[in-house]
């Protein structure tokens, strides 16, 4: 049988007496492009750094391609690429110093001629030389996908991606996610706020409400779950009554 992608088991992570994630149970496929929703403190960003080793649950377990995200944690790291919501690089670095810094740390003995193939695939060649003090925001998160994808990880994970983008942004973006799914036959796992891009990018939701996963299904079978609605907005606001208008 072939490991899923991502798969927990009961996932808990407390705060003291503040219990953010609740028994979180939850298996995705490779190749899927995984969306999870919820309200802001919903837990979902506790479960990405849960996930990729940043925190250690408090019970409960994890895997991430069938290794086991505490007990073979640096396993899980090459794995895996990681794109957090507010990218930070060496600013008066240029843009290729900043990623032959990223690729040595990945294991990349030498670089140069990985990160010219993933500049290429972002259509991003020209700005080798630019420091990136320089660049936009939107420019700054095409850096930041370039240096998480470097070491060819079989999952991605975006944590709030379109934040602060510009509809620009957030179509290149999009679009950059697709590819690497199509193909790199990468499986991503995004935290989004943004329920129009889950409905362009996504082929399975889930959502968050105090920490506990209420929903978690395809969008195609959710979409279909809920023929009276119009909108997967509307959708969500039903399976996540802390955020009802």
């Amino acid at each position: 049988m072939t490991a899923a992608a991502i798969r927990t088991w009961d996932l808990c992570r407390s705060y003291g007496t503040y219990q953010a994630l609740t028994k979180l149970s939850l298996e995705v496929p490779r190749g899927e492009v995984f969306g999870l929703l919820g309200h802001n403190g919903a837990g979902k960003t506790t479960t990405v750094n849960l996930l990729t080793t940043l925190l250690e649950p408090t019970s409960g377990r994890a895997e991430i391609g069938g290794r086991n995200t505490v007990n073979d944690a640096a396993s899980v790291r090459r794995s895996i690429g990681y794109l957090p919501e507010n990218v930070q690089f060496y600013d008066s670095l240029t843009l290729m110093e900043n990623l032959r810094f990223f690729g040595r740390l990945s294991g990349i003995r030498k670089p140069d001629a990985r990160i010219a193939d993933v500049l290429r695939f972002l259509d991003f060649t020209g700005h080798e030389n630019q420091r990136l003090g320089t660049f936009s925001k939107g420019m700054r998160q095409r850096v930041g996908i370039a240096q998480a994808i470097l070491h060819d990880p079989s999952v991605l994970f975006l944590d709030e991606p379109t934040s602060g983008l510009d509809p620009e942004g957030v179509r290149i973006l999009r679009e950059t996610i697709v590819r690497l799914n199509q193909e790199y036959g990468m499986t991503v796992f995004m935290n989004t706020h943004l329920l129009t891009e889950v409905t362009k990018t996504c082929t399975s939701i889930g959502i968050l409400n105090h920490g506990h996963l209420v929903h978690h299904d395809t969008l195609v079978n959710t979409l279909a779950s809920f023929p009276e609605e119009e909108s997967l907005e509307a959708i969500y606001f039903q399976l996540d009554p802390a955020v009802a208008p």
